[in-house]
């Protein structure tokens, strides 16, 4: 599991250190350098030669960046740092001119503009304007010279020191000019804006460098890893029956969309359920499409309500309706989609998870108070997702690029497991009857254990956009074929 940890926390656990004269600044300076050497092979065979240009800003970002200036400088490479602050770290300049790097300052913007064909010219750039405690985004020259990278058809490799600058480390929100990196190595531990969009799409790919820091507490946000994900997998033992392993209520499609019914009773049977009951006008298609589904009302352990459930479907809506007040009553897990989240109660428990898109999740909140559209919720994620579980109590899976989920105390996680062909029509319907699936096999456990639902739906976040890789490898792929490759993916994992 890759865990993540706030700017807030991040400080605290160096205190002590720093108190005790361990010498942070230098194994965050050794082990940068270290990982732009290993660029620098990649790019031109070897460092000695070659170009980096170091954007430095104020604080002890610029300092990290400037100490691994001169390792690299005192390796060969050739070193220039564009000061886009007139307040730079000291003992790290001292550094590097010790080393003979050039240093050239760029306080205004005009000298910022004369300086980006010498950023462009590097092979690498190193982005060390702000740092963990940088706000409100890249400001004056430094917005000029990420700028500048941004617009060019060709640019160097970019290497992110601890975090992209101009993004919200704790939040994943994005403010103005952002350095989009591929790299990032961040110190002691990755921080929630590497994971969380649309902050992450920035980061590339992410190392990190271990400082030796003891952080306490709960982390900030999670990703599940292959391993996490078998390990809450319900896997049936030698003496498991069908209602053992756990009963699926669908109510899903109308005569609009009965798609969305075999696609997510679909979703739920190559997950693993013992048994699908459908509830709703799409029977016959279902049954077509999947004999095993048992048509008709009965008892389950969990429910999938809303996939396809048209607006103006009254009898479906009744149907659906009716399923959440029945699953409230009964503390039988729910995973709520589409259709039904204009049906939910003012409060539910955490083992009901809705899984939204932005646009969905924009009018439920607006539906309660909190006045917002599609690109609010694009731009602020977390922020979103947090606040629908806030007026709600629901575990919120927030769906996009990158799967946001927040659940009861302060579970926060974040898949990027997907690639961008699984945007298609009826893959919401897929992963709702995932989650299903996992809510009834864990249905218990769901309900005793409120942190759990959240992992649940990270797990079946993670699946759902294993499936999309597995079906198509690097093309285009169907909602049907991404249900398809659910079992083989599910036996990957829980065998591994």
């Amino acid at each position: 599991m890759l865990l993540s940890w706030d700017a807030a926390a991040v400080r605290a656990a160096e205190e002590p250190l720093l108190a005790a004269g361990v010498p942070l600044m230098d194994r965050a300076a050794f082990g940068l350098a270290t990982h732009v050497a290993h660029v620098l092979r990649d790019v031109r065979g070897r460092v000695g030669g070659a170009h980096v240009v170091l954007l430095v800003g104020p604080g002890n970002n610029g300092g990290d960046t400037l100490h691994a200036g001169a390792r690299l400088a005192r390796r060969g490479a050739r070193v220039t740092a564009v000061l886009a602050s007139p307040r730079v770290h000291g003992d790290g300049l001292a550094a590097l001119r010790a080393a003979h790097g050039r240093v050239v300052p760029a306080h205004d913007d005009a000298a910022a503009d004369a300086l980006a064909g010498t950023v462009l010219a590097a092979d690498v750039v190193l982005d060390g304007l702000l740092g963990i405690g940088g706000r409100g985004g890249v400001r004056g020259p430094g917005a000029r010279l990420v700028g500048a990278l941004a617009a060019a058809a060709a640019r160097p490799v970019v290497v992110a020191v601890d975090v992209p600058s101009g993004v919200g480390v704790d939040d994943g929100t994005r403010t103005g000019a952002v350095a989009q990196a591929d790299v990032t190595v961040t110190f002691g531990a990755c921080k929630p804006a590497l994971l969380l969009p649309p902050a992450a799409d920035a980061a590339g790919r992410v190392e990190v460098v271990d400082l030796g820091l003891d952080l306490a507490g709960a982390p900030a946000v999670a990703r599940l890893a292959g391993a996490d994900v078998a390990a809450l997998w319900p896997v049936p033992g030698r003496t498991s029956h069908k209602y053992a392993r756990g009963v699926l209520g669908v109510v899903a499609g109308s005569d609009r969309y009965p798609g969305a019914a075999v696609l997510a009773s679909g979703g739920a049977l190559r997950a693993g359920v013992g048994m699908v009951r459908y509830v709703g006008s799409a029977g016959s298609q279902v049954l077509a499409a999947h004999p095993e589904v048992v048509v008709g009302e009965g008892r389950v352990q969990a429910w999938v309500v809303g996939p396809g459930v048209a607006p103006d479907d009254d009898a479906q809506r009744a149907r659906a309706r009716d399923a959440l007040v029945h699953a409230l009553a009964h503390d039988e897990p729910a995973a709520v989609d589409a259709g039904a989240l204009d049906l939910l109660p003012d409060r539910v428990p955490p083992h009901v998870v809705l899984t939204p898109h932005a646009g969905e999740l924009a009018t439920l909140l607006s539906a309660r108070g909190a006045a917002v559209d599609r690109a609010d919720v694009e731009a602020a994620p977390l922020a979103h997702a947090r606040r629908a579980h806030e007026l709600t109590g629901a575990t919120v899976l927030l769906k996009g690029a990158t799967t946001v989920v927040v659940g009861a105390h302060g579970a926060v996680y974040a898949q990027a497991d997907a690639p961008a062909w699984l945007a298609t029509a009826g893959a919401g319907d897929v992963l709702a009857g995932v989650l299903g699936a996992l809510l009834a096999g864990r249905a218990a456990d769901a309900v005793d254990d409120p942190t759990l639902p959240a992992a649940l739906a990270a797990a079946a976040a993670a699946v759902h956009g294993r499936a999309a890789h597995a079906a198509n490898p690097g093309g285009p792929v169907t909602a049907s074929d991404v249900a398809a490759a659910v079992p083989r993916v599910v036996a990957g994992l829980v065998t591994a």
